[in-house]
Parts: C-alpha cells; structure tokens; sequence
C-alpha cells in the first residue's frame, strides 16, 4: 500500500479505524510527487540518520526506508504508532510514540548527526522549530512543511508585514536553502490554507549567549509600529537607544521591521558596550 494514494490511505485508516483528528492537526499528504520533491529538497542519501516529525500513516515514512535512510519517527497517535511497524526495513526504523515536544532529543542526538524532516502540525508549529534550530551540528538541517503564511515569515524581506522577531530566530540559527509551495489539493483531508515546504541549513549561533539578544528583538516587534527609541525604552534610555541607532548608520525615527539581522547584532552590540561603559 502506498499512503500517498487516496485509495489506499481511505482503506488504511478504515483498517484502523481511525479518522484524521483535528485537535493534532492532521491532514495526511496524498501527493507522490510532493514526497518525492521533498526527499530531494532535504537531499536525503542512503544510510542518512532522519528524525522524522508526525510521520502519521507513514507515507513520508516509507519514501525514506526507499531511499535508504535510518529513520527516528515519532509519531504521537498509537494507533499510526503501531501501525507503522509494517514499514520496518533491515532495523532500519525506529518507532517513538510520544509527543514529540517531551522527546528526549538531546539524548536521541548525542552520538548523530541528523536530518529533520516533518509535517508540523499548524499549532505547534513555533515550539518545535525554537527547539530544532539551536541544534548545530548535531541537527544538520530541517525540512519542515508549514503553513504558508508561517513560511513567509519565516523568509520575509525587511520593511514588509510577515518581517519579525520569527524570520531574525530563523535567520540566527540557519540560512534558508530552498522552498516550494503545497496545494491544500495536495491533503487529506483538505485543510483550509495551503502550506509551504522550507529547507533550513543549519549553522553556528551568531552570539555565544543570544537570550538577551532575542529579548530584545521580541521586545522591539512587540511594538512594531513605534520606533526603536520608544518601543525599547524599558530596556535602555531613549539617549542610548539614538546613539546606538547613530552609530550603526541608521535613522533616529527607525522602526524595527527596518533594521536586518546583521543591523539587529550590530545595534545589540553598541547598546551592550554603553551598558558596561
């Protein structure tokens, strides 16, 4: 049985007796062509390690064991659980029940260097990806299909409306590789937006302590309308916050969704050292 065809994902979950349940956000891919696509966007190799996410009745599953690939997947239905124990290859898959955001991932990466790739459930979307990215080396990169909307933040421009304290984490920690859109023709059943594929290469944290640093990226989004000077004013004297904004060579009235990443670093920066001073 193929899980990507419509036909036979029907009779699997009729076999199980289970429907797709809406509060984990399920809605099972029935295109072969967008798993094959995603297989080379993720440049998935034999013998590969690949922490799979939701694998669900396993259709992305079973594209991976083909391709040759040592897959972790951990799948937080039991019944799709152990229903993907059809799917075992030379012990080349190994099957966690669990929800993924209690997995022990540290202890899964301690001897790996591994491959994420998932179709994220829409409400859990922003927790697993915080928890993802930081991950270099272990984590090589991650494919993940997202909602759309959530991916243009993810890769959004300055000075546009989806730029924001999202796409300075995503850009922090990776550098995004590749992308292609997902019909939500392409689902089971039909969600109600259509979804992105985002590849993420993952690289060194650019800050040896970056807390603070994103403390203050989220306070300046969280007023994204107001300039810098008044949206971070709790955090460091609006004096300050004009000589570091100076210094960088940007305008005394800039707004957050002005300033770049390598700006954002910059400008921590100054404010850091007129702290000490």
């Amino acid at each position: 049985m193929k899980m990507f065809k419509p036909s036979d994902l029907k009779a699997f979950l009729e076999e199980c007796g289970v429907g797709a349940k809406k509060g984990l956000s399920q809605h099972f891919l029935i295109d072969g062509n967008i798993i094959q696509k995603i297989l080379a966007t993720a440049h998935v190799a034999p013998q590969d390690e690949v922490l799979e996410i939701g694998p669900g009745p396993g259709a992305l599953t079973q594209a991976l064991l083909e391709k040759g690939a040592r897959v972790t997947a951990v799948e937080m239905d039991p019944i799709f659980g152990r229903a993907l124990e059809r799917l075992q290859v030379d012990d080349r898959l190994r099957i966690i029940v669990q929800d993924f955001l209690a997995f022990p991932l540290h202890d899964y990466l301690k001897d790996k260097r591994c491959k994420v790739i998932a179709n994220l459930p829409y409400h859990i979307t922003t927790p697993i990806l915080t928890l993802l990215l930081p991950l270099y080396p272990q984590i090589e990169s991650t494919t993940v299909m997202v909602q759309k909307e959530f991916a243009e933040r993810m890769m959004a421009k300055t000075r546009t409306p989806a730029y924001s304290h999202l796409t300075l984490f995503v850009q922090f920690y990776s550098a995004v590789k590749d992308h292609f859109p997902v019909s939500r023709n392409c689902f089971y059943p039909r969600p109600k937006v259509d979804s992105t594929v985002v590849h993420c290469k993952l690289h060194s944290p650019l800050l040896k302590n970056p807390g603070p640093f994103f403390q203050l990226t989220r306070t300046a989004f969280g007023h994204r309308r107001k300039m810098l000077r008044a949206s971070l004013k709790e955090m460091y004297s609006p004096l300050t916050i004009e000589e570091a904004l100076e210094k960088i060579g940007h305008s005394l009235r800039s707004r957050p969704e002005e300033l770049t990443l390598d700006d954002f670093l910059s400008f921590y920066d100054v404010l850091q050292s007129k702290m000490k001073s």
